[in-house]
C-alpha cells in the first residue's frame, strides 16, 4: 500500500480571509472546494492541498503543528505578511544557516518565515 501526504486542514473562523491570506503569501489559487470550505490546489498537485474548514470556535493556544514558508527577503517577507493582515509574534532566532521568524495569520495560525543563507 502507497501513503501519500495529501494536505494539511486549518479550521478557521472566516475561511475566506484566511484562505485568501495563504493563497496570496504562496501564490496558491484556489480549486475545487467543498461549499462553505477553500482547498488551495488540486488533489494531485505534486504539492500538498491547503484545506481551510469553517469552525465556530476561535483558535485557543498553541498548535503543535505549523508550516513553514522560505523567503529570499525575511524583512520583505514579514512586510508582505502585515500587509495581507497578518502578524509578527516578536518570536525571532538567528541560525548559522539562516533566520526564523514565528508569524501568525489572520485568526493567530503560528507559522515560521525562514530565509536561508
Amino acid at each position: 500500500m502507497a501513503n501519500r501526504w495529501a494536505g494539511v486542514t486549518v479550521d478557521c473562523i472566516d475561511v475566506e480571509r484566511v484562505s485568501s491570506f495563504w493563497s496570496v503569501l504562496l501564490d496558491r489559487p484556489p480549486g475545487p472546494s467543498m461549499p462553505g470550505w477553500v482547498y488551495l490546489g488540486h488533489r494531485d498537485d505534486p504539492q500538498p492541498r491547503l484545506v481551510f474548514q469553517p469552525v465556530t470556535e476561535p483558535n485557543q493556544g498553541k498548535v503543535r503543528l505549523h508550516l513553514d514558508v522560505v523567503v529570499d527577503d525575511i524583512e520583505q517577507g514579514i512586510a508582505q505578511v502585515v500587509s495581507l493582515g497578518g502578524s509578527p509574534t516578536g518570536e525571532r532566532h538567528e541560525y548559522d544557516e539562516g533566520v526564523v521568524v514565528v508569524m501568525s495569520d489572520p485568526e493567530g495560525h503560528e507559522f515560521c518565515l525562514a530565509q536561508y543563507y
